[in-house]
């Protein structure tokens, strides 16, 4: 009951936190909250001594941010979130809007990324229940391809394909159900992808499982064989799933820009560029509650699927050693990508020539031209040294920090809940507040929230793999919980981790990449791919290459990505000449005293 109710208070602690740093903004960013909502009230007003005092004396902002943030507290107690610096009118209303939007949008988003999760797993059920796995040999390459394809993008094209071109679906606006298939479509895609990737890699496990094999001898179907396994999968995946939930509540603001959807992440990132404080810490509250409730939601469901099973120490490990795949397919993808960044490297990405602007492929232009007449191979091989090497960083930490983290889930998931609540667009603008704008602003946002579905992974996984039967035997001989941490649950779980991180990997380029788009990271004349994607998004309908090409990167990075982390495997521990002997607790102790 004591740990329950600390991880409650630390919960509130953090929401707390960030909730006041919002607060905080314009402070933090030494700039003068009355000019910029002057400047969003209206852009020909003259920021006059006298128009700027009367915004202050307004809005309080005299009194300092203490007292505006208690009064908006107190306020919310009662049912009031304040009014909007910018409109005027009252916040509640419009961001409950907004919120009804967006979760209206990440239902359909979620039942797409399910069906896209299901077909990626389809040939592993059909296997597995026909007991053929032995010999399956692992994909991934279109998984990866569609894992990589940014959100932004894949919205572009399906508004002006499928919207505009061909006219079947409406590309622009917020007015019933139909508007909502395209943008759901761009969201659900990516996020399926990577769903179905992490569950692919847990269904072999659980049909190598006892109860599958007693399942089948006892003349069971297949197709029941295969639900019940699914169901032995779902719950080391649902804390991942509630990190999507709010993901594509308050991260989708790419795609509700594209579409023009008056959702909760577009409402808030138009409220912090404005600091309409009011506005952007109801939106930034009811986003960590999202997290909560689908935190708690997640769990409740996780321990109804697994049962008394988890409690009793009774599973049986899904993560089993397995000799690593074929290196080829992962080596040709990197051949393929380290020539296409040598040959880039190899041109000029400034060289402007006006007369062969939005150029076709040709052999003296192999990935064409864009609208200044650059070649887009050059820009292309250049801005990798900014975004691949820099999310590899980016990643490596996340790991780190997510594995870390893991291994403590009472600190960790409050945090986790917290993090996962701050689009990396609004954590931009918190770090430019306290770093400054620079390169390394998009970075510092991205890894401060990319370490979190890493974490939470690593405390699902590690939560069941405590309560298996091997676990409960090696604890029952005596091993220490630093034994049984370094020998059994480590190995078992740093692999599975490891590809998980991979798999995001792209996920960081992409991360990196919107934040360009949407202007919040590298400038002009830089060769980032997320800015040669918005740069080139307005001639995607008259030259598709200037987009294509960086998306197609895109994918080949996402693919190598997903077939490097197919090869790593738990190894199989070669067999001893004698048994091993397991240490008594009181050792392992005195050791772990000794290291200390």
């Amino acid at each position: 009951m004591r740990q329950q109710v600390a991880t409650v208070v630390w919960r509130v602690v953090l929401a707390a936190g960030l909730v006041c740093g919002i607060g905080l903004l314009p402070w933090l960013t030494r700039t003068d909250p009355a000019h910029t909502v002057l400047k969003a009230r209206s852009v020909e007003r003259e920021p006059t001594p006298e128009v700027l005092a009367d915004i202050r004396a307004q809005l309080g902002l005299d009194d300092g941010p203490l007292h505006l943030l208690g009064r908006w507290l107190g306020g919310l107690v009662r049912g009031d979130a304040g009014r909007s610096w910018i409109s005027g009118g009252e916040v509640l209303p419009d961001v409950l809007q907004a919120l009804g939007a967006s979760l209206l949008l990440m239902a359909i988003a979620l039942l797409v990324a399910a069906l896209t999760a299901g077909l990626l797993c389809a040939r592993t059920l059909r296997l597995g229940a026909r007991r053929r796995l032995g010999g399956r040999r692992r994909g991934g390459t279109a998984s990866a391809v569609v894992a990589s394809l940014p959100e932004f993008l894949v919205a572009s094209v399906l508004a002006t394909v499928v919207g505009v071109q061909l006219g079947w679906l409406p590309a622009l606006g917020w007015y019933g159900p139909q508007w909502t298939v395209l943008p759901a479509l761009a969201l659900g895609l990516p996020a399926g992808a990577v769903l179905g990737r992490l569950l692919d890699d847990l269904l072999p496990g659980a049909f190598g499982e006892p109860w599958a094999l007693a399942a089948a001898a006892r003349g069971l179907t297949g197709r029941r064989i295969a639900r019940q396994a699914l169901r032995r999968c779902v719950p080391a995946l649902l804390p991942n799933l509630g990190l999507f939930v709010v993901g594509l509540t308050g991260g989708a603001v790419a795609v509700e820009q594209v579409f023009d959807i008056p959702g909760l992440g577009r409402t808030t990132l138009q409220a912090a560029l404005a600091q309409d404080l009011p506005v952007l810490q109801a939106g930034t509250l009811a986003l960590v509650l999202l997290a909560a409730l689908a935190t708690g939601a997640t769990r409740a469901a996780a321990r109804l699927l697994t049962g008394p099973a988890l409690r009793d120490g009774a599973l049986s490990s899904l993560h089993r050693p397995a000799p690593p795949a074929g290196g080829l397919v992962p080596l040709l993808h990197g051949v393929v990508l380290l020539a296409v960044i040598g040959f880039g490297l190899a041109r000029d990405p400034l060289a402007l020539n006006t007369g062969e602007r939005l150029r076709a492929p040709s052999l003296g232009h192999p990935f064409g031209t864009d609208a200044l007449g650059r070649d887009l191979l050059a820009r292309v091989g250049h801005g990798a040294l900014d975004t691949l090497l820099l999310a590899c960083a980016i990643t490596a930490a996340a790991l780190l920090a997510g594995v870390l983290l893991g291994l403590v889930p009472r600190v960790s998931a409050p945090l986790v809940d917290t993090v996962n609540a701050v689009p990396p667009v609004l954590a931009a603008l918190l770090v430019t507040a306290v770093a400054g704008s620079g390169t390394a602003t998009p970075a510092l946002a991205v890894a401060a929230v990319a370490w979190a579905p890493l974490a939470a992974h690593t405390s699902s996984l590690l939560r069941q793999e405590r309560a298996t039967l091997h676990i409960t035997a090696t604890r029952g001989l005596g091993a220490g919980r630093w034994y049984l941490l370094r020998r059994e649950l480590l190995p078992a779980v740093l692999p599975p981790v490891l590809r998980h991180a991979l798999l995001r990997l792209p996920g960081v380029a992409l991360a990196l990449a919107s934040l360009g788009f949407l202007g919040l990271g590298a400038q002009p004349p830089s060769p980032e791919w997320g800015l040669l994607l918005a740069e080139n998004q307005p001639y995607a309908e008259r030259a598709p290459w200037a987009v294509l090409a960086p998306a197609a990167v895109l994918a080949l990075l996402g693919a190598l990505a997903v077939t490097a982390a197919g090869g790593l495997r738990r190894p199989r521990r070669r067999p001893r000449p004698t048994s091993p002997v397991v240490r008594p607790a009181a050792v392992e102790e005195k050791e772990l005293a000794g290291a200390r």
